[in-house]
């Protein structure tokens, strides 16, 4: 017994004094390998007497447990001194501040939106809303586009199924507007009364069949309606010029109105702007059409052109978000890089 005593002993000190656990595997073979110690022991109860040998095998069965136990605590000490290892190793400061995403912010075409939206209501006009899909009535027909204009030709507008066509411009919400705007009083014209003022814009996304570098096939348009008794180009002049000046922030802006044509609107005109200063100071830069809206568009929308007129006005918020912030290419709005759009929040 007394040996089996000094077994134990020995085995628990051999597996103290290993440091690795591939150190205590061979400790282990030591004494409970093929050829360990006590493996020879239980070999050699084969040649004692039966009664000896069941008191001797199970005070070697009481030590060879001592033993494996010995060894169990041997390597959770050792697994836990390796984890403790590695946690200090890649120790992490739970104290301090994570990494933050940075903040997102708008579109700069929506922020351009959102100015032009800002302006015009500080002036009274309403947003319009329209789809986006639309039908050829209220995209050319109510405008007064004859059959033959290049507008309705497949090299400048998508056309869907079912006589269909994703709108070419913003107009026809102005119509789609001005129509429900004129049922809603139509009570008042029917007894000879004068329908409240019609005083509109509507922004969003146009298409056409075009792309390069100052175009592309989907891209935003802001038009203006202004209808009433009396309001005429001077009108048109001054609220356009006013809106430049503000959206620009420069009282010294310059506008030139150059005769054009729209079957819309007569008389027509391009709106040009020149800037004070700055890199394009001194150049005409074109950035709206406009005009008299024309009487057959009056009719369309259920008024009397005799008694009422107005103005309309189309812009492209792309072009202006391009000069406001110095972007000389337009793909870029929408190539979705981040580097150039953080520099917007």
């Amino acid at each position: 017994m007394n040996d089996l005593n000094a077994l134990v002993m020995a085995a628990q000190s051999a597996f103290e004094g290993c440091h690795t656990q591939a150190d205590l595997e061979n400790a282990k073979a030591q004494f409970l390998g093929k050829t360990g110690r006590i493996t020879e022991l239980m070999k050699g109860l084969a040649t004692l007497p039966t009664e000896e040998k069941k008191l001797q095998g199970a005070a070697i069965n009481q030590a060879k447990q001592a033993v494996e136990m010995s060894l169990t605590q041997r390597r959770q000490a050792l697994a836990d001194e390796e984890l403790s290892s590695q946690l200090k190793a890649q120790a992490l400061d739970v104290g301090l501040p994570g990494r933050l995403r940075p903040t997102g912010g708008l579109h700069p075409v929506s922020l351009t939106l959102e100015r032009i939206e800002q302006i015009f209501d500080s002036m009274g006009f309403e947003v319009a809303q329209g789809p986006e899909i639309e039908t050829d009535w209220y995209n050319f027909t109510a405008l007064n586009t004859p059959e033959d204009h290049p507008a309705r030709s497949m090299h400048d507008t998508f056309y869907v199924e079912g006589g269909y066509l994703l709108r070419t411009h913003t107009s026809p919400m102005q119509i789609r507007h001005a129509v429900s705007h004129v049922k809603r009083h139509q009570a008042l014209l029917d007894a000879g009364q004068v329908m409240p003022e019609i005083r509109v814009i509507a922004p969003g996304r146009t298409y056409r069949v075009d792309s390069d570098a100052t175009h592309s096939p989907m891209f935003h348009q802001c038009e203006g309606l202004w209808i009433g008794e009396n309001i005429s180009f001077k009108d048109l002049k001054v609220v356009f010029t006013d809106f430049c000046r503000t959206f620009f922030e420069s009282s010294d802006l310059v506008l030139r109105f150059r005769p054009s044509f729209f079957p819309f609107t007569e008389p027509s005109a391009e709106i040009d702007i020149q800037f004070p200063s700055g890199p394009l100071a001194g150049r005409w830069l074109e950035v709206a059409g406009s005009g008299q809206v024309h009487p057959q568009v009056i009719r369309n929308m259920g008024l009397d052109p005799e008694h009422y007129m107005g103005f309309a006005f189309g812009m492209g918020p792309d072009r202006l978000t391009m000069l406001r912030y110095g972007v000389n290419d337009l793909r870029l709005f929408f190539d979705g890089d981040i580097r150039f759009l953080s520099q917007f929040r």
